[in-house]
């Protein structure tokens, strides 16, 4: 099979706004490490991750149409950095800077063609690395969290590796919102770590379902702009370069050839959990606004402007896009939006019940648009931000509906069936 990696700087100059901490309302001063895409490609599929809290779903159709792949062989996901540039118009509160937007998805397009050019026979070889143990529910100290490490290499006809894809699911908000510094956050020390001990490797790094999980803070803890002892660069090296160290000493297997993919459809319904009318809620929280520390009337503002939205207009289902995606025998399952761990784990059972296999797989969530929350049933019951706020920032009418989870895994479940040459052991 072909392969082929490339890497497009998409660093802005200082200056721009950026996006996932509503706290933040200053620019940036600087780039402490340069923001890029990253592709892989194999044979006639592609997968970019950007240095970006998110794409809009409508980006990334015109990148998968513009591309010089079929645009059903295409993922585009985000690494979900909260130290880049907005990215997604009418979402996450910030404004978008045009420029910013037309660098983001000409590079991805470019991307893809520079990994088509740098194409060259390879094999793939992949495993789990060691469990990192950084991985924290924010939500529930007992939570369940994802700590597998699944990495793949592409080595040339020397058995080099020039290519490593490498997922950990855990929030990239080492850094909180007084950072003022474009970074990719802890997955910068990971590429670095991984790029200088493997000279001639471009490394990879997507984002696992990190919806729930960071490195051992509160959601909460975030609506600060005060510094924290444990949200520092030097804390997100050390967290970058063990994950690293960690996925180089994977136990590396063949893992055969061949390059599919497939795409599902599903229609994700929203839920108003809201109580009190928009008029109601914009006269409680002007009232909050009297007393509220700069960081906190941040975020009361976007919600004031959120329920300033015309509260009649109908809540039309969002249409999510699944790819279901086999390089030899390593599975990726790219889905929108933000996903818990639990949806992770629950995937992985999936395939292993229906494939036969426990091959080493990633799961890659925010992956063709970031809608914002896609919570399991369990969490509408125990409440917080991510079922019942985090749809005001995210600039949508409603949150996702209880079921939405599901549906998605059903959707997956078809995809599986629907490709009956994948279900072999």
């Amino acid at each position: 099979m072909l392969g082929g990696v490339a890497v497009i700087d998409i660093t802005p100059p200082a200056g721009l706004l950026m996006s996932g901490f509503a706290a933040r309302s200053r620019g940036a001063v600087a780039a402490h490490d340069r923001l890029s895409v990253r592709a892989i490609v194999l044979d006639d599929t592609a997968l970019l991750v950007c240095d970006v809290i998110g794409l809009h779903e409508d980006m990334s159709a015109r990148i998968r149409k513009r591309a010089c792949l079929p645009e059903d062989n295409i993922v585009i996901t985000a690494l979900h950095t909260h130290g880049a540039p907005a990215s997604m118009k009418g979402r996450l509160g910030e404004p978008c800077d045009h420029t910013f937007l037309e660098t983001l998805e000409q590079a991805c397009v470019d991307a893809i063609q520079l990994a088509l050019d740098n194409a060259r026979s390879c094999t793939l070889v992949s495993g789990s690395g060691l469990p990192p143990g950084i991985a924290r529910n924010r939500r529930d100290p007992d939570g369940e969290v994802d700590d597998q490490l699944p990495t793949l290499q592409l080595l040339d006809l020397q058995g080099m590796p020039f290519a490593m894809l490498v997922s950990y699911a855990c929030h990239p908000v080492v850094l909180g919102a007084d950072n003022l510094h474009y970074t990719a956050d802890y997955p910068h020390y990971v590429r670095q770590h991984i790029e200088e001990l493997l000279p001639g490797c471009t490394a990879v790094f997507a984002l696992g379902a990190a919806g729930d999980i960071n490195s051992g803070h509160s959601a909460q803890s975030s609506i600060s702009l005060t510094a924290q002892a444990d949200r520092t660069f030097e804390e997100a090296e050390r967290i970058g370069v063990h994950i690293a160290k960690c996925a180089l000493r994977a136990d590396l297997q063949d893992a055969g050839g061949g390059a599919h993919m497939i795409n599902g459809a599903t229609a994700l319904d929203f839920v108003r959990r809201e109580t009190m009318s928009n008029a109601q809620l914009i006269r409680l929280w002007q009232d909050k606004l009297r007393n509220a520390d700069p960081a906190r009337a941040n975020l009361l503002h976007h919600w004031i402007q959120w329920a300033e939205q015309d509260p009649s207009a109908p809540l039309t289902p969002w249409p999510a896009r699944t790819s279901l995606v086999y390089w030899g025998r390593i599975s990726l399952i790219a889905l929108p939006g933000e996903q818990f761990a639990t949806v992770a784990i629950q995937l992985r059972k999936l395939l292993q019940e229906l494939t036969g296999r426990s091959e080493v797989s990633f799961v890659l969530p925010y992956a063709e648009g970031n809608p914002g929350y896609i919570c399991p049933d369990d969490a509408f019951d125990q409440g917080g931000y991510e079922p019942d706020e985090a749809h005001r920032y995210y600039g949508q009418p409603a949150s996702f509906a209880p079921g939405s989870v599901d549906r998605l895994l059903n959707t997956v479940r078809l995809l599986l069936k629907s490709y009956p040459s994948l279900q072999q052991p």
